[in-house]
């Protein structure tokens, strides 16, 4: 299934992603050293990462591609 999504961080940084599984585990390819200077010890001690989808398929040809059986 292929998806479109949104990662909020509580820093105000978003990201805009897609993802050809919908993995649950899977929230971009993110560097701990860049994320890390994002914060203060303070904010690292409780904050939330949200991840919303905004469109989804279980069939969607990526561009240029003909889906099979067309």
């Amino acid at each position: 299934m292929k998806v479109i999504y949104e990662i909020a961080c509580p820093n105000g940084k978003t990201y805009i992603g897609k993802g050809v599984t919908n993995s649950i585990n899977y929230f971009g390819s993110a560097d701990s050293l860049l994320i890390a200077a994002d914060f203060t010890e303070e904010q690292r001690q409780d904050f939330t990462v949200r991840r919303e989808i905004f469109w989804k398929a279980e069939t969607a040809a990526d561009a240029g591609t003909v889906p099979e059986g067309s």
